[in-house]
């Protein structure tokens, strides 16, 4: 084209006779999404890129209705854990008991339920921790002649599987009513040890223990907790009928191993009632009824199941026995090979009792640990003690704290333990056996903790 053309279409265009050429161009919407239209949801949460894919809404479902429906166990394994994550720990036992078996569901329920949870009491066991302390609280809130015996009944087959221990801290009593009101304030102006009381009996054990199928320990406390200013004596009483029913409940539980019953007033006669029917039992290893009444009636009991069963460990601290009790069960230790603990702190055995204890231990030789502190005992029994410690070699905890055994009884103690290699817990706080007797006992102590170290290495 000639330059004129050029130069007179430029000139054209400045005059604007003749419009310049449009340019178009492609809006891109990655570039400039400012110019785009949108429609902005009423729900911030809600987004087209996140539509629902059909197996969550199918799992939605199914943890909505799993209380009619409850579908676990024919899902996919990463299925059934979001199910088991979403699950409200409100849903009925009868769904949930023996169906679910995972931990993390189990804790969320017992968080729910209480402020303070640890497993250690309960090998490690979330979901057995919820079934015993539910069951525990079913108990201990049970008010005889009020609560139908069908809220424990009902319970039972759910909890039946997981409940290994039942600590009872409490055992309420049946509500009075008037009539006993007044009939107790008569006897409340004259003594409050009256005998004349009317009885009260409490929850009757024999309805669960024979079907707890896995029940291996029962501690129990026949009071009430926090009874403030409705404080009565009556509230704290273990009747007969208690004890009977309580023997035959233990009776029927032979998976049974353990077996506590403290600060319930269990006096000779009702613990020779339990006793009896602990005779031969297949699987009891521990007794423990320490803060009790018993006396020596009740330790020739004790003395006869010792050489009937297969008890290794007896607790029997805070009771009232003397030097003839501790002399019927020193009498069974001569003949027993299956206890290794023996507990028979804050009682009055006096010399006569901790010589017959002594001279026990000449004989019997499976013992391991033996509890006489807070005894009233004196030399003498020290002087016993001293031929135990040359000659016993099963014996490793020995506590004889807050006795009077005085410094001659230190030099005997010290001469024993020159002799002794087994021994490696002696405890004689409190007994003024002398700084010199108890600076070398303790020295025979550490040789033996050595020596008993290198062996286990």
């Amino acid at each position: 084209m000639p330059d004129s053309a050029i130069s007179g279409s430029s000139a054209r265009r400045e005059t604007g006779k003749i419009p310049p050429p449009v340019q178009t161009r492609r809006i891109n919407p990655a570039a400039d999404h400012r110019k785009i239209r949108r429609i902005i949801a009423e729900d911030h949460e809600w987004s087209l890129a996140t539509v629902p894919q059909l197996t969550e809404l199918c799992l939605q479902h199914i943890i909505k209705n799993f209380e009619n429906n409850p579908i676990l166990e024919k899902l996919l394994p990463k299925h059934k854990v979001k199910v088991l994550e979403k699950l409200s720990p409100d849903l009925p036992l009868k769904v949930t008991a023996n169906l679910i078996s995972d931990e993390g569901y189990w804790k969320r329920c017992c968080l729910k339920c209480w402020a303070v949870c640890d497993t250690d009491n309960y090998g490690g066991s979330w979901k057995r921790m919820f079934f015993e302390r539910h069951l525990e609280g079913i108990i201990e809130n049970f008010i005889p002649e009020v609560t139908d015996s069908s809220v424990v009944l009902d319970a039972i087959p759910f909890c039946k599987d997981y409940v290994k221990k039942l600590s009872i801290s409490q055992l309420l009593p049946p509500v009075k009513d008037a009539a006993n009101l007044v009939e107790e304030d008569i006897y409340d102006g004259s003594s409050d040890t009256s005998l004349d009381l009317p009885s009260i009996d409490h929850f009757d054990f024999c309805l669960i223990t024979d079907k707890l199928t896995n029940l291996e320990e029962l501690q129990l406390i026949y009071g009430v907790k926090g009874c403030g200013m409705n404080f009565e004596w009556n509230l704290f009483e273990f009747t007969l009928r208690d004890c009977q029913l309580l023997a035959k409940a233990v009776n029927a539980c032979k998976t049974l191993k353990v077996l506590k019953l403290n600060r319930s007033k269990v006096d000779d006669d009702k613990v020779r009632t339990i006793i009896s029917k602990l005779l031969d039992h297949p699987s009891l290893i521990e007794l423990d009824l320490s803060h009790n009444l018993i006396g020596d009636r009740g330790a020739r009991a004790v003395g006869k199941l010792i050489n009937r069963s297969k008890l290794k460990y007896i607790n029997l601290c805070d009771n009232k026995l003397k030097a003839h009790g501790a002399q019927a069960i020193a009498f069974a230790l001569t003949k027993n090979a299956t206890l290794i603990s023996l507990n028979l702190r804050l009682n009055k055995l006096g010399d006569e009792g901790g010589q017959a204890i002594a001279h026990a231990l000449l004989k019997n030789s499976t013992l391991a640990d033996i509890h006489l502190g807070s005894n009233e005992l004196t030399e003498p029994t020290a002087a016993v003690f001293s031929q135990v410690l040359s000659q016993n070699t099963g014996l490793k905890c020995i506590n004889l704290s807050c006795n009077k055994i005085g410094p001659d009884g230190g030099q005997q103690l010290q001469e024993g333990m020159l002799d002794n290699k087994t021994v490696v817990n002696f405890d004689l706080r409190l007994t003024d056996v002398g700084q010199e007797s108890e600076f070398c006992i303790n020295q025979c102590l550490k040789n033996n903790q050595e020596r008993l170290r290198k062996n286990t290495n």
